[in-house]
């Protein structure tokens, strides 16, 4: 039996709806590869998989290093968008931030200018490869890069801007401790600091220290939320002051509310680097939160150099509307044998989910 204070969505996120045959997802199964504008989370070309159901098109988006246990959650979201259906919206249109990737400071300019409008900015720090986990080593290549590519964003925006850093969990406490201090010295307000350290104690130990030191920046938690084992720890242990969330990771809109109702914090929605068709869902769950904490991270189609629609869900004005996407865009197919490996993929994650369904109802 489920603790009542534990939301059904983790153990279950298709909250016990009906699965279609897993021969209706792969008859109309689709993969493609959207190269990038600029490397992103280690990659170059997001691969990613497009199914159709009875609501339309819907996207199966899993990074490929996922397992099928992660991987089966981003299946209930697919599920959800073409056969389930989303919840009712509150609004019908999301403000969003633009998105800075780990690049060079020269090129911080162009990039901003891909999210027209937009007046909060999220920048990629601590990139993968040129981390400094030792606080001894502040201001090194990494540090000194990040500090660059910070200014540079604020040079462009202007000091009315809202300025996030997102780590990726890469900071050691210490680190981090020492990074956000000399920036807060140097007179940098930040909006918040998404997911600094990787676990939800070093978040805990993070903001005690900060709030020690007298440094006023708040903690945003994300992968300590959407990869999580228990993703209400970070409420538990007083972890964060926001959570960011991301549709698919959770299970889709309906179980991403459980859990977002039960931890009790901010919310700020953001995506996955999915296509046009798979952002939908991320504008859907944002559209129902009651009281979003600033832009939302799902500008990021234009972090795609091409979308599998001519009708993208890009920012106007910095916002995006909520609606569906048809993908009407001739884009590079992967290759038949990289099809063969998401069909295998999507059906062990079917097959995890229609275990899960039949263990819960036993």
């Amino acid at each position: 039996m489920l603790s009542p204070d534990r939301p059904q969505a983790l153990d279950d996120p298709t909250l016990g709806r009906a699965l279609p045959p897993l021969e209706e997802l792969l008859d109309e199964l689709v993969v493609v590869q959207l190269p990038l504008v600029a490397r992103f989370r280690g990659i170059t070309v997001r691969e990613t998989a497009l199914v159709r159901g009875p609501l339309g098109w819907a996207e199966f988006a899993p990074f490929t290093e996922y397992d099928d246990a992660e991987a089966s959650r981003w299946l209930s979201a697919t599920l959800e968008a073409g056969w389930w259906g989303w919840p009712d919206p509150v609004r019908e249109a999301v403000e969003v931030n633009a998105t800075v990737p780990a690049v060079e400071a020269g090129q911080v300019p162009g990039v901003l200018a891909r999210f027209p409008g937009c007046t909060t900015a999220k920048i990629k720090v601590a990139e993968q490869g040129a981390l400094v986990q030792d606080a001894a080593q502040l201001g090194g290549v990494s540090d000194r890069a990040d500090r660059a590519r910070i200014a540079a964003a604020r040079e462009v925006l202007g000091e009315g801007a809202a300025l996030r850093l997102d780590a990726n969990g890469a900071w050691s406490v210490p680190h981090a401790l020492d990074f956000l201090t000399r920036l807060a010295e140097d007179g940098e307000r930040l909006e918040y600091v998404e997911q600094p350290c990787a676990t939800v104690e070093e978040l805990a130990d993070l903001r005690e220290g900060l709030a020690r030191r007298g440094v006023s920046v708040r903690i945003a938690a994300d992968e300590s939320i959407r990869r999580a084992q228990d993703p209400l720890r970070v409420r538990e242990l007083a972890a964060a002051d926001v959570v960011v969330v991301k549709a698919a990771p959770l299970g889709g809109v309906s179980a991403a509310r459980q859990v977002l109702d039960a931890a009790g914090l901010p919310v700020v929605v953001s995506s996955a680097l999915e296509s046009s068709v798979g952002l939908a869902s991320g504008v859907a769950l944002a559209a129902t939160v009651p009281a979003l904490q600033g832009a939302c991270g799902l500008g990021t189609v234009r972090l795609l150099a091409e979308d599998v629609t001519t009708d993208s869900l890009s920012p106007v004005g910095g916002r995006i509307d909520l609606r569906r996407v048809e993908p009407d865009r001739r884009v590079a197919l992967a290759a038949p044998e990289r099809r063969e490996w998401w069909a295998d993929r999507l059906s062990r994650c079917h097959r995890l989910l229609r275990r899960g369904q039949i263990g819960r109802r036993s």
